[in-house]
């Protein structure tokens, strides 16, 4: 069994598109490029999906609450196109995030296409200020998912998500080695705190974490009309890894692929052997405390 995965991580940008035929062959071209980079596994950014909203009814563009609620109709079109994509390219696609409606309630959604077609989905667990005072987006239930491909597991923590200790712990707890951090931010202070979770997450996990962000502005969308972002590769800085923990990153606000292997071998000897037990002793507590808080489903790719 292979130990080590091709990640390429998107600084992706909010495109006005004609119509739907347009997205879909945007999003083709970008998907061919990441496999024509040998990419196995491509993370695109949280709510990247909004760049259909160009392709509305100019009330709806205007309207943020009316953009969440008519997001959901293109869910079916949506993940149709990904199931082609990744089969037609032999990839696994963590698409851009989805607003989407379950239960009467809006949520951020992620979802997750293999070769094989719809593998799952993460929905967001912790909502920034925005989402919920003016876009009407609600924390979802809380289920985790580890996804099981031949070369690992790994898990999704959305944006604010990954400030947060308590998700990646238990994702890592359940056997992920990589935690994939989607995200949209506007300013750098919201850039700088997705990526400081990020670090934070991979020294207290001993795991890689991935970081894909929207870049440049959309003025057509109130929504997400100003982004700021860049995407990165980090690990825990130990045994074998580098000294600072920083894989990777690509310059800020430049649109394409970081494209960067990563070998599980690191993980699991730092994890068995390193200068410091931070997941193993973070474990014990977590078994001890939080083991039965939050589901964890798992979906084989």
């Amino acid at each position: 069994m292979p130990k080590s995965v091709t990640v390429a991580s998107a600084q992706y940008p909010i495109t006005h598109h004609a119509d739907f035929a347009a997205w879909q062959e945007h999003m083709e071209h970008w998907v061919s490029d990441a496999a024509n980079k040998g990419a196995e596994l491509l993370l695109f950014p949280e709510y990247g999906a909004m760049e259909l909203v160009s392709i509305l009814s100019p009330e709806i563009q205007c309207d943020i609450l009316l953009q969440v609620a008519a997001m959901d109709s293109f869910k079916e079109s949506f993940c149709d196109v990904f199931v082609k994509l990744a089969s037609k390219y032999n990839v696994i696609i963590v698409a851009p995030s989805l607003p989407v409606v379950a239960d009467g309630k809006h949520l951020n959604r992620v979802f997750v296409f293999s070769p094989k077609g719809l593998a799952g989905y993460q929905d967001k667990f912790f909502m920034t200020r925005f989402e919920n005072e003016d876009w009407g987006i609600k924390s979802a239930p809380k289920v985790l998912t580890i996804f099981e491909a031949s070369w690992g597991k790994f898990g999704i923590q959305i944006c604010y998500d990954v400030e947060f200790g308590i998700g990646s712990q238990l994702l890592c707890h359940a056997g992920a080695s990589l935690i994939l951090a989607p995200s949209c931010t506007e300013t750098i202070r919201g850039a700088t705190r997705v990526h400081v979770g990020a670090r934070a997450r991979a020294l207290e996990n001993q795991a890689y974490v991935t970081v894909s962000q929207t870049v440049g502005n959309a003025e057509w969308s109130p929504a997400v009309d100003i982004n700021y972002g860049y995407a990165a590769f980090y690990s825990t800085p130990d045994r074998d890894l580098p000294e600072e923990g920083i894989i990777a990153f690509k310059p800020p606000q430049q649109e394409g692929w970081l494209v960067q292997e990563l070998d599980f071998s690191h993980i699991e000897e730092v994890r068995r052997d390193g200068h410091v037990f931070n997941f193993n002793d973070q474990r014990r507590i977590i078994t001890e405390l939080f083991g039965e808080a939050v589901n964890i489903q798992y979906a084989p790719i």
